[in-house]
């Protein structure tokens, strides 16, 4: 029988200096959602990456903190959120270049390798949900991914965001019309 999730947070903090195997093991279990709902609270498949590497981290050095009151899967998605948000806040003063402007179309370091495999029909339809998602503002991306790719309560989403019950509600509920009406557009090409 495998350990649960705060028995591998017991060993992990009481492990000898170098023993990260209990901690390697949560790595196993919650990397691949952390990455993925970096991804989809950033926006961005690289800086996804780095999110989610610096959110385990973060959670290394605190799993002294952490006191079980919740599930360490919540607590970390707690981490990732807050991570990712300031993340958001920090892009928000940063300037971008149009990659696609006359000038820089042939610069070498701009170039990117075609990723989507046309292929595959589920890789398409998750790279449409992607753009669906980006193309969401912030204010109605983060609570959407929050409530139904990571199954958060409204109340829960209300503490995390410090907003009222209703405005949750409200944002997500016009996330997910807004969401619908992109989503549609995307597949008929329009």
């Amino acid at each position: 029988m495998s350990a649960t999730d705060n028995d591998l947070v017991t060993r992990a903090v009481t492990a000898p200096p170098g023993d990260l195997r209990a901690f390697e093991e949560l790595v196993k279990r919650h990397q691949s959602r952390v990455q993925t709902n970096c991804r989809f609270l950033s926006g961005d498949e690289e800086d996804a990456l780095d999110l989610a590497q610096e959110v385990l981290v973060k959670a290394y050095f605190n799993l002294g903190r952490f006191e079980a009151r919740s599930s360490f899967g919540t607590w970390l998605n707690r981490i990732k959120v807050n991570h990712c948000l300031n993340h958001l806040r920090r892009q928000r003063d940063r300037t971008f270049v149009d990659v696609q402007a006359a000038a820089l179309e042939n610069h070498a370091s701009l170039r990117s390798r075609d990723v989507a495999d046309a292929a595959t029909v589920e890789n398409e339809t998750r790279q449409m949900i992607g753009r669906v998602l980006d193309s969401l503002p912030e204010t109605l991306r983060v609570p959407l991914i929050l409530r139904d790719m990571d199954g958060l309560s409204y109340h829960e989403i209300a503490g995390q965001l410090e907003l009222g019950l209703s405005a949750v509600k409200m944002r997500i509920k016009r996330a997910r019309t807004e969401f619908r009406a992109a989503y549609d557009r995307e597949q008929t090409g329009g």
